[in-house]
């Protein structure tokens, strides 16, 4: 009994330490979290804002073409994954993954991972890897993002890739993360609006001319786009990391309510044995 007792007893004290470092990651992830999705909200407007004028260019010109808004003949596509650099945020990653591996299936396709997880997933299924460089993404700044669209529009422009996918884990609400794919090249559906029916009256002039100032735009507007993904997965991370360490703090305390009514009752036991034993040898004398 004394030593079932005291293996009881461990274990508490286990689970107390383990509930402790739990409780800790979530404290950190919730002020990560906050941070994340204020960086978010900060650099939303400024993509929005550089899509609007490549929208505005594309339909306000009859004689509009770009090497980046038609299609290349080459079928290869190329996938920025944006993922976790560590686990313990429940299906975060694996969802990410399963996202990914579903709009990949069939396709001829390499892969530029941003984070540890997405490295390591690349390199055990041997998935073609364009660049590793950035694969921390807590490390990922605005100048990284603007390094990895040049490289990209460098690519395509090439006809070494024939589209571009962005698939990253979108931030919902505290409560639900999603994974998300989405198309950055070719622009196909810049200008193909046909709702309008009176034509866009081109008010702005550009120089040299709206061709050119379109192609120096894209590379902006992707790097914007990669960033805000970036914060957006950093945020989703952060939050399904809290929501993870919240759940496995609720358990503890739940398994440590039940070690100590176990415990008790054992505890209890004893005492009754010891009493009954001092009774009977009274009884004895």
């Amino acid at each position: 009994m004394a030593a079932n007792m005291k293996a009881v007893k461990l274990r508490i004290k286990s689970v107390q330490n383990t509930m402790q470092i739990t409780k800790a990651m979530e404290l950190v992830a919730s002020s990560k979290l906050r941070k994340a999705k204020e960086r978010s909200d900060r650099c939303r407007p400024y993509f929005e804002e550089l899509y609007e004028t490549l929208e505005t260019i594309a339909k306000g010109n009859t004689d509009f073409s770009s090497v980046y808004a038609k299609p290349n003949e080459q079928q290869k596509v190329c996938y920025v994954l944006i993922g976790g650099d560590r686990g313990l945020a429940g299906g975060y990653n694996s969802n990410l993954f399963k996202n990914f591996l579903a709009d990949a299936k069939g396709r001829e396709y390499t892969v530029l991972p941003i984070g540890k997880k997405c490295l390591d997933h690349c390199k055990y299924h041997k998935q073609d890897i364009t660049d590793d460089r950035f694969s921390v993404i807590a490390d990922i700044s605005i100048g990284d993002c603007f390094e990895i669209a040049n490289l990209l529009c460098r690519e395509y422009k090439k006809g070494e890739i024939g589209s571009i996918r962005l698939v990253y884990t979108e931030f919902v609400s505290m409560l639900s993360q999603a994974p998300h794919t989405k198309v950055l090249l070719p622009l196909s559906e810049l200008g193909s609006d046909e709702t309008k029916k009176e034509p866009v009256r081109n008010l702005i002039l550009y120089e040299p001319e709206s061709t050119e100032v379109f192609d120096a735009i894209v590379p902006e507007y992707l790097a914007g786009v990669i960033y805000g993904a970036v914060c957006d997965s950093l945020a989703s991370e952060m939050a399904a990391r809290r929501t993870a360490m919240d759940a496995a703090t609720s358990n503890a305390e739940e398994m440590i309510g039940k070690l100590s009514l176990s415990y008790n009752r054992a505890r209890q036991a004893s005492i009754t044995q010891e009493i009954t034993e001092i009774v009977g040898g009274a009884e004895g004398i």
